[in-house]
């Protein structure tokens, strides 16, 4: 998302990059998904795999050849060499190191392998990866949101760029993109860190420029812990499958790393692209609180016009198999819930009651009036006054609720929540005279004669 405001701010090319090369975590399933997630949030690229800008191909699992062709200029030039070691000894080295009080970097042991060494390897099978050489003193750059950050060489060691299997890693498979396809600004949850000296060694060794890196905060679950699965949904797709609006996720998701000035918290998209600055980007974790999350999203629901509220809450009453062809079917069970919901989902689990043939009340609250000595008399004689209107509005809901009133001399809650709760099985929900207006007249009877006689 920062990325995204960051490049419209500044009017600049979104270049959207398929980091695929991790082959058991990559496929074409998931990057469907993901480009379905940015477009639902109505994010857009210059440039990408439907996209070719001049820089492509844009998956980087289709760029091997390119990185093949740097990897073995760094070896030649002596920046870059075989290793043999096993993923065993490996760890063994790592353990006695630790144990000494030693950085747990790698140890170079492979920097000065003779042919023989190399042969010997080889003819035991082993298949070895590509190691940056690390020669540097310190490592220092300047973050743009973080300032002046340094990083001592024996806390880095000598690095994999390339994998045993020949697919780069991450760290050297992006400086080359980014140089190669002239990104200007890297901005990154500020988990990324620790790879940015390694991509700077690559630059450097490669004689390019740096480009400037930006590391935003990270997003925390309430409870202070990096956001996982156990915090609820984790993907765009699955909040959106919640029944929160795209809207409202760019909003939110907008101000996790971005303070505006003053105290608005309602912004559209374009809202955020003017006015944003980096510097007020946070320098501090922000933390996902879902509470916020469905408290804006009832804001945009309560902001929606009547028809567009039909035409996004239309899949979650198809989910939910209510009997409907059309938005038409639901656009005035829809403006009925518009003031109380606070996603799509709940929306339509709420209207459960308009498509039922019965209800039942829903909990003790609403048995305990239900069981009242004056309930089944109130809608005994609701029904009956029902039965004899020939029209059926609000306004002559109310003249026979008065009606009713004065015939059973039953006032107040006593008087309207048995009506409430037979309708809709609820004590509390939308307006009653909205929903007998959907109900139509005969339902309304149906449904009291039912709660009476209970």
């Amino acid at each position: 998302m920062m990325n995204y405001v960051f490049t419209r701010h500044n009017n600049g090319v979104y270049v959207l990059r398929v980091e695929d090369t991790d082959m058991e975590r990559s496929t074409g399933e998931s990057e469907r998904r993901i480009l379905e997630d940015l477009l639902w949030l109505g994010i857009e690229w210059d440039e990408g795999p439907d996209k070719d800008g001049g820089y492509g191909p844009y998956r980087q699992s289709e760029r091997t050849a390119l990185y093949n062709k740097y990897a073995d200029a760094l070896i030649r030039q002596g920046a870059a060499y075989l290793c043999y070691c096993t993923p065993e000894e490996l760890e063994q080295r790592r353990k006695e190191r630790i144990a000494k009080g030693e950085p747990a970097a790698y140890d170079g042991r492979c920097r000065k392998l003779s042919r023989q060494e190399k042969a010997r390897f080889e003819q035991e099978g082993r298949k070895p990866v590509i190691r940056f050489r690390v020669d540097a003193d310190t490592i220092s750059y300047t973050d743009a949101v973080k300032g002046e950050i340094t990083f001592p060489d024996r806390q880095i060691g000598d690095f994999v760029i390339v994998r045993a299997n020949g697919m780069p890693m991450y760290n050297f498979s992006c400086a080359i993109d980014d140089h190669l396809m002239q990104i200007s600004h890297v901005i990154r949850g500020d988990d990324h860190v620790s790879n940015t000296p390694r991509q700077i060694l690559l630059y450097q060794a490669l004689g390019w420029d740096i480009p400037v890196f930006m590391h935003i905060p990270m997003i925390l679950g309430q409870d202070g812990a990096r956001l996982s699965k156990r915090h609820g949904a984790t993907s765009v797709a699955q909040y959106r499958d919640q029944g929160f609006l795209p809207e409202t996720m760019t909003n939110f998701l907008s101000l996790l790393a971005w303070s505006p000035a003053g105290d608005r918290e309602i912004f559209t998209i374009e809202d955020v692209i003017n006015e944003f600055d980096p510097g007020r980007v946070s320098h501090s974790a922000a933390v996902f609180n879902t509470e916020k999350l469905r408290w804006m999203n009832g804001m945009y629901i309560r902001s929606l016009s009547e028809d567009r509220l039909a035409a996004a809450a239309f899949p979650y009453f198809k989910a939910r198999g209510y009997p409907v062809s059309g938005t038409g079917d639901i656009r005035a069970i829809t403006a009925s819930l518009q003031q109380r919901a606070e996603t799509l989902a709940d929306m339509a689990l709420e209207a459960e009651f308009f498509f039922a043939d019965t209800v039942q009340p829903h909990g003790e609250e609403e048995e305990a009036v239900m069981n009242l000595e004056s309930s089944p008399l109130v809608l005994r004689e609701f029904a009956r006054e029902v039965r004899q209107q020939e029209q059926w509005d609000g306004g002559v809901f109310v003249s026979v609720v008065k009606s009713v009133s004065k015939a059973t001399g039953v006032k107040g809650k006593n008087l309207w929540m048995p009506v409430r709760i037979a309708l809709t099985g609820s004590s509390h929900g939308p307006e009653l005279g909205a929903v007998i207006e959907i109900f139509g007249k005969e339902k309304c009877a149906r449904f009291a004669e039912k709660a009476a006689a209970v």
